[in-house]
């Protein structure tokens, strides 16, 4: 079975150009530790009509976040997601390296989005990741045990509006939908806790929203298929979960195809 969908897998990438490198004082395998474990294996092998998948480290630019941050933890962070100085002392690029990164990496990435999302049978946007098991210092929820399977909308615990102002990238009950296929599947799910979702969802939410589309974000805990400080997720585990996963999205988007 196809599924109507696009995945966005933004943060699966591991290569860094060598001219990028050279600037860089984390080790390769601290870099390494800055992708999305378990999103290409899960993510990549469904069958969906369009899969786009990163080729380069977030660390070269993340693609989640919005162009125009330039911030310490903007679209080329100073610090990983363990507190560590990416760079070497005085190698930090500057707006316009930044910038220049844009154009190079980040928005062919998001043109093929765009193109994809031409595609009249996608009936939404999914954008694909994973999460450490427990927060991270830098997290909402630091030091917390998170949920199995995270799905944001930029709303409330429900997928609701969080005011009248306010607007999701999702239905409520097109991520409600959701939340029970993965329940279905024995997955423990959370709604927007501890992200509401990041700049692809909330970027493309509106427009699609506008055509009677969606965009959804889902982050996997990486504790369902490897061990915490590996690098490489366990065989055995990662094929059973993507199954599940598989099993989720189909009876999800065979949902909500019945639906309409």
């Amino acid at each position: 079975m196809q599924l109507p969908l696009v995945l966005s897998i933004p943060h699966c990438g591991s290569e860094m150009p060598p001219e990028i490198r050279s600037d860089v004082v984390l080790t390769d395998r601290e870099i390494v530790e800055s992708a999305d474990f378990g999103t290409r294996e899960i993510f990549g092998s469904l069958k969906a009509l369009h899969a786009i998948q990163a080729r380069w480290s977030r660390l070269v630019v993340d693609l989640n976040r919005n162009p125009l941050d330039f911030g310490a933890k903007g679209v080329v962070a100073l610090k990983d997601y363990h507190g560590r100085e990416v760079f070497l002392p005085g190698k930090a690029p500057t707006q316009a390296q930044i910038e220049r990164r844009m154009i190079r990496y980040a928005r062919p990435y998001h043109e093929a989005i765009v193109n994809a999302l031409r595609n009249d049978e996608a009936i939404g946007l999914i954008d694909c990741h994973s999460l450490n098991g427990i927060g991270p210092a830098d997290a909402p929820d630091h030091g917390m045990v998170r949920k199995d399977i995270t799905l944001s909308n930029n709303g409330d615990p429900h997928g609701r509006p969080l005011s009248d102002d306010a607007a999701t990238t999702c239905p409520a009950e097109t991520l409600q939908m959701a939340a029970a296929a993965f329940r279905a599947q024995g997955f423990s799910v959370s709604i927007n806790r501890p992200y509401r979702g990041g700049y692809i969802v909330n970027h493309f939410g509106g427009w699609l929203r506008s055509r009677g589309r969606f965009a959804l974000q889902i982050e996997m805990n990486q504790d369902l298929y490897m061990e915490r400080d590996a690098i490489l997720p366990d065989p055995a585990r990662i094929e059973s979960i993507t199954e599940r996963v598989k099993q989720a999205f189909a009876e999800w988007t065979l949902g909500l195809q019945t639906r309409t």
